[in-house]
């Protein structure tokens, strides 16, 4: 593996350079008095006052993460106030995420989409909605638009807490290669460069090659390979991208361990119970977006986009609660290809009328996904296996009136429908099909107060859908009990009141938002069955500061609080897993040729069982980084968990069962945070 590691570095560092040399272009490159006299402008220092829909969406750019030390590209979530991405597991999985209140697993209520491919996967083998963004290459992101809460009519499945459009550069900058390497066996090559294939036409080529085996015990021998083509094309009016993406990535895993097993000396913070565990994920891409641009401004977009996905991940989360003598391991496998399209059309009427109309469909076809008791990473037994098609069908709609100069009212109404067909191979009992339908409307006040001033009031309705396996299943496949069905979509309600401030070089917000989720059941990947769930409220508050004193100085500070509880009578009413406090901020000085950048990550307590006896303890992380640019060459430092904090990345209680006991033990089970590290990055820009 090491030397296909090797191979993909080189490969990573060679290719763009041959494609700049080949392309014919001999326009010099900027010397250093006009690097020097280029404006950087971040997303956060945009004027939203005007144009925004709420108080709690907003525009993030590459600048405002371009030196922003990253541990994992999962953390480019965090770049959205209030966001938390944490991870249980090796590198190689979907992280987990937290969002005003939610323990949003790897995606149940968090959507996100990369240059309109949508990237959560429902109905998958380990959970619903799993929002995997291993593969974005994070120097390619140009922006990150962001919105909170069901609000908007465009955002449909898995948004009920927020939603997040990254897109890709176009065209960089500067062509660059950078090679990084730092402790715990980290190394990583990544390469960029424009190839101009005529006037109007361009393809970016990026590859991306990662190596890491981290501070465990046993070691992560995470092996990871990306790479993106674009090309994008100019014919007045229009406007084309066709990008073909790849990434692969192979690695084992050390998932979180119960304290016990620490507090006896059994393993240490970083060891682990079974050497067995990991997985691999294969994902190929093709997407073609196409806009035009009509003569009175009005604009249309269509969209069409097809992915082939291969996954197999092997837990063991119980050890040997279940079976004593092979061990509880188990594997989770999703096979598919899903494709879709998307149309989009904003016009407006009259001076004061401004109108968005979209459609959508996508077709997931799941040619293989199941539940198999393993051992040694060897099949002993079927749980569940089936093959899945489920297909969706959207249609949207929003109205914008401004009833005066300062007040815009907004209506929204999306429908959505569901239809799903599951083969079960395993139980053919489980089998059938399934439909649902839902209408989700929305309302929107926006007041401008003063100059730079707005206050906004909001409302709507959204859902996320479940796992359609638990539309059609009649028994559950390990007991053979009967079981509850569950529906395809879940609907949620929320509103919000917030207001916006812009004066000089100060950006700032506040929104308070409640978030209704309705009684519902959801299906249960890592068991294969259903599981009940009661209604929640979800009741918090959000603030987000930005301020740019100088062109060399950059702030930021963002903090949430949110108080989650089941709508059920009694003492057991917390909701495991939901974080009440998020604060994340830093600072950014440009001291050219000097960078220095330094951010706080800090998630608090939150209950780890219904009736709050027992909560996680709060974690507080802390990354420095600096640069320095010279000519053509940039130098990075980066210490990663500065203060060497020992705090867990995500906590759980639940029972398990270590070899040599005689019974299960409750216990705390975590995964810590990793500890301080250094790694040192050489970029060349050209």
């Amino acid at each position: 593996m090491r030397r296909t590691v090797s191979l993909a570095l080189f490969l990573t560092v060679s290719l763009p350079v041959l494609a700049h040399a080949q392309s014919g272009d001999t326009a010099p490159v900027a010397d250093t008095e006009e690097t020097l006299e280029t404006v950087t402008v971040y997303g956060r220092s945009l004027e939203l006052v005007g144009t925004a829909g709420a108080a709690s969406e907003g525009v993030v750019g590459y600048a405002d993460f371009e030196d922003r030390p990253l541990s994992r590209v999962g953390e480019l979530v965090e770049v959205i106030p209030g966001v938390v991405a944490t991870q249980h597991s090796g590198e190689g999985k979907a992280n987990q995420y937290f969002l005003r209140g939610f323990n949003l697993d790897h995606g149940t209520d968090f959507s996100a989409s990369v240059d309109g491919v949508p990237v959560n996967l429902r109905t998958h083998g380990h959970g619903q909605g799993y929002l995997d963004l291993n593969f974005v290459i994070p120097e390619l992101v140009e922006r990150v638009d962001f919105r909170k809460g069901p609000y908007r009519a465009s955002t449909g499945d898995f948004s009920a807490a927020g939603s997040a459009r990254y897109t890709t550069y176009d065209q960089l900058e500067r062509d660059f290669i950078e090679v990084s390497a730092g402790e715990f066996g980290y190394l990583r090559g990544v390469a960029a460069g424009d190839l101009a294939l005529g006037a109007e036409t361009d393809l970016l080529l990026a590859l991306e090659a990662e190596a890491y085996d981290g501070p465990w015990d046993l070691d992560q021998d995470l092996s990871k390979l990306n790479a993106l083509a674009k090309l994008v094309h100019e014919a007045g009016p229009w406007h084309f991208s066709l990008s073909a993406s790849a990434y692969d990535s192979d690695w084992t895993s050390t998932d979180q361990v119960p304290l016990r097993a620490v507090e006896s000396g059994l393993i240490d913070r970083f060891g682990y119970i079974d050497d067995d565990l990991g997985g691999q994920t294969t994902r190929l891409g093709l997407n073609g977006q196409a806009s035009y641009t009509h003569a009175d401004g009005a604009e249309t977009r269509l969209g069409a986009y097809a992915v082939s996905y291969d996954f197999a991940l092997y837990s063991n989360f119980t050890y040997f609660l279940d079976d004593p003598v092979n061990g509880d391991e188990f594997e989770q496998k999703d096979e598919r290809t899903y494709y879709g399209a998307s149309l989009s059309h904003h016009r407006d009427l009259t001076d004061r009328l401004k109108l968005r109309l979209g459609a959508e469909t996508r077709v997931d076809d799941i040619s293989d996904i199941g539940l198999f008791k393993t051992a040694g990473r060897e099949r002993v037994s079927t749980v569940r296996e089936d093959s899945v098609e489920e297909t969706s069908f959207s249609l949207w709609g929003e109205a914008e009136y401004a009833l005066t100069d300062t007040l815009r009212a907004t209506l929204g109404l999306r429908g959505d429908y569901y239809d799903a067909e599951v083969t079960a191979i395993s139980e053919p009992l489980n089998g059938g099909s399934a439909d649902d339908s839902l209408l989700s409307p929305s309302a929107a006040l926006a007041w401008e107060a003063a100059e730079g001033l707005e206050f906004y009031a909001n409302y709507g309705q959204g859902f996320h859908s479940n796992d359609v396996r638990g539309a059609t299943i009649m028994v559950d496949p390990q007991s053979g009990d009967p079981v509850d069905r569950v529906p395809i979509l879940v609907r949620a309600e929320g509103a919000e009141i917030g207001a916006r401030l812009e004066r000089g070089a100060f950006r700032g917000s506040l929104a308070v938002f409640t978030l209704d989720l309705d009684s519902e059941l959801v299906f249960v990947g890592d068991a294969g069955t259903t599981e009940a769930n009661d209604a929640s409220t979800r009741t918090g508050v959000e603030a987000s500061l930005f301020w740019q004193p100088t062109d060399w100085l950059v702030a930021d500070l963002s903090a949430a609080y949110t108080d989650a509880e089941f709508d059920i009578p009694g003492s057991e009413t917390e909701i495991p897993g939901a974080v009440e406090s998020v604060i994340g901020g830093g600072v950014l000085a440009d001291l050219d040729p000097w960078t220095f950048s330094a951010r706080l990550r800090h998630f608090g307590e939150a209950p780890l069982i219904e009736d709050g006896a027992l909560t996680s303890d709060p974690t507080t992380i802390v990354n420095l980084s600096g640069s320095y640019d010279w000519r053509n060459v940039t130098v990075t430092l980066e210490v990663l968990n500065a203060f060497d904090a020992e705090d867990a990345d995500i906590s759980y209680y639940f029972e398990s069962q270590l070899p040599g006991e005689a019974s299960p033990v409750e216990d705390l089970h975590f995964h810590p945070v990793e500890p301080r590290q250094v790694r040192l990055s050489l970029r060349y820009s050209f």
